[in-house]
Parts: structure tokens; C-alpha cells; sequence
């Protein structure tokens, strides 16, 4: 039995809380920006309004303080948005937390400083020295896992024991994990096929979307080949699988089927989507002043026309040539 903190209630956190509760864990979520919906979690029979379930009774809540890292936990749960990566990096910094930390978060991080893009492992071991960091990612759907589908992930740690130590704690037999030393090519997996979950949305008919699919592939591959990840990393869950669970249905993909249609991104968001976050739009305004800067465009023409799209909110239809 260990104990497991997960920083952030929202849905993925929330979550991922069952499977570890099922492997009989001790498990307590807190949350650093909303103390009320922590609150009203606790007091309303533990009902979460995301996932439309009472999640476990024995799952615990706490209010977040810097107080909880004093706490002996053996593993630290980050599922926070990217915009709270910044936060916890210096909690745990000026707090010298040296317990092991697991990421759920997705995404990339434009150091303005530095002129690079950082993962999220890569910007909290260099700008926080937060060492000891895994990763989780894959295609989990947090309604999915709540249900208890049947959901595989993976696990990446440069130190492949640590990774394998993780997955005996979450694993169940519908939460299944797969390893990977390969840190950076997971992180850029599931960080751009939000943004190519667009673009293969564009597509107006099953015959161009499977054509800007496997374009799409390639592209991600000369990615993850250019940030020195391991280019096979495409092929596994983080990669294609990921790709394919976020092309078929969700936010993105969606967002893509209006820009396909004509609109701009911002008329489209305004009228079809006014309260959806989407995520490949965050992504996109993150990393465009790197990868239009840095990038021959050739190399990656679906990704730039997509971040020409949303950062110059211009009709530039995705074209398969």
C-alpha cells in the first residue's frame, strides 16, 4: 500500500484517482485553484459534474498548501493544465520535494529566454531542478477511465525501473501500462497531435482525412526525429494511438471540421465552440513563434498552415498536395 497525492481535481485527475484506489493506494487530491470545487466534491457524496460519477468513498481531499509536500507521499500526481506547470515547478523547487513525480499534463513550453521548446519534464528539471520526473500519456479519455474501459498508457522514464515501479502501483485489469525510456519522443507525441488532430479534422470526407492522417505521421515523426526523441516512439500509444483516439472525436478534431469548412478560427470559436477549450489552439499559440521561426516549413507543411490559421486567424485551407 502507498500513498498517492494527485494535484488537480479536474477530469483526468479525478480519474486517474480510481485505478490507484483499486490497487488498494491511500489517495488524496488537492487542488492549488480551486478550493470550493475540492469543497464541493467532498461534501456533495463525491460527486464530479465532468464525469458524471460519485467517485470513491475512500479517495480523500485536502486543500492545497505548501504544508501537504511536508506529508509522506511516495508518489506526487501532477494533472494540472499546462498553465499551472510554472506554479508547481516553483512549489516544489523553493520546497526541495524530492518524492517521485508522475505528469499527466500534455503539452509544450516556449522558454522566451532560452528561444527553445521545453517539455514539460525538460522545464521542470531546468528551470526548477525538479529531478526524479515520469511521465504518463497515451489515449485515455477520462470519461473512458472512470467507467472502467478497458484503457492502455505509457510510462516514460529515462530510468525504466522507476517507470515499472509506477505501473505496479496504477496498474489494474482494465488500467493496462506499457514503458518507455524514451521521455522526449512521449512528450512530443502527445503534445502535437492535439494540433494535428486538427488538421486532419479539416478534412471534409473520410478519403482526405486518411490521407491527412498518414501525412500527419510523418510529420510527428520528423518531429520527434528533430527534438532527438526515438522516431519508433510514433508507432506506439503516445504516438498513433493517441492520434487516432483525439482524430476521431473530441474538441480538436471538431474545431478542424469548421476550419475545413471556411471559418476562421476565431469565428468558428465564437459561434460553434464559445465555452470548449481547445487545446490544440493553447499548443499552437505556445510553440508557433519556435517552429515558424526555426523550422523549414517544407518539412512540416500541415503544422505550419495550422499555426498560420489560428495565430493570423486566416482562412488557409489544409491542402493535401
Amino acid at each position: 500500500m502507498s500513498k498517492i497525492l494527485i494535484i488537480g481535481g479536474g477530469a483526468m485527475g479525478s480519474a486517474f484517482s480510481i485505478p490507484c484506489l483499486e490497487n488498494n493506494n491511500l489517495v488524496t487530491i488537492t487542488e492549488p485553484y480551486n478550493k470550493i470545487f475540492i469543497k464541493n466534491l467532498a461534501s456533495n457524496k463525491k460527486f464530479h459534474p465532468s464525469l458524471k460519477i460519485n467517485l470513491p468513498k475512500k479517495l480523500k481531499f485536502i486543500n492545497y498548501s505548501k504544508d501537504i509536500y511536508n506529508k509522506e507521499f511516495d508518489l506526487i500526481v501532477i494533472a494540472l493544465s499546462l498553465a499551472g506547470i510554472d506554479f508547481i515547478g516553483k512549489e516544489l523547487k523553493n520546497l526541495s520535494v524530492k518524492t517521485p513525480l508522475l505528469v499527466l499534463t500534455k503539452g509544450l513550453k516556449y522558454d522566451k529566454k532560452k528561444k527553445k521548446l521545453l517539455t514539460i519534464s525538460d522545464l521542470l528539471k531546468s528551470n526548477y531542478n525538479v529531478t526524479n520526473v515520469s511521465v504518463l500519456k497515451g489515449p485515455c479519455l477520462a470519461k473512458e477511465l472512470a467507467k472502467k474501459n478497458k484503457t492502455s498508457v505509457v510510462i516514460a522514464n529515462e530510468n525504466i525501473k522507476i517507470a515499472k515501479w509506477i505501473g505496479k502501483l496504477i496498474s489494474t485489469k482494465y488500467y493496462l501500462t506499457e514503458f518507455s525510456k524514451d521521455i522526449i519522443g512521449i512528450e512530443i507525441c502527445s503534445a502535437i497531435k492535439n494540433i494535428y488532430a486538427m488538421v486532419i479534422g479539416t478534412g471534409q470526407n473520410l478519403n482526405s482525412q486518411s490521407d491527412l492522417f498518414q501525412k500527419s505521421v510523418k510529420e510527428m515523426k520528423f518531429l520527434i526525429k528533430y527534438f532527438k526523441g526515438d522516431v519508433s516512439t510514433i508507432l506506439g500509444l503516445a504516438g498513433i494511438g493517441d492520434l487516432y483516439v483525439s482524430a476521431i472525436g473530441g474538441r480538436n478534431s471538431k474545431m478542424g471540421d469548421f476550419l475545413g469548412k471556411g471559418f476562421t478560427f476565431a469565428a468558428a470559436k465564437k459561434k460553434f465552440m464559445p465555452k470548449d477549450t481547445v487545446e490544440g489552439e493553447q499548443l499552437a499559440r505556445e510553440i508557433a513563434p519556435y517552429i515558424l521561426r526555426k523550422i523549414d516549413k517544407k518539412k512540416i507543411p500541415l503544422m505550419y498552415r495550422l499555426l498560420k490559421m489560428i495565430t493570423q486567424n486566416k482562412k488557409q485551407l489544409i491542402k493535401l498536395d
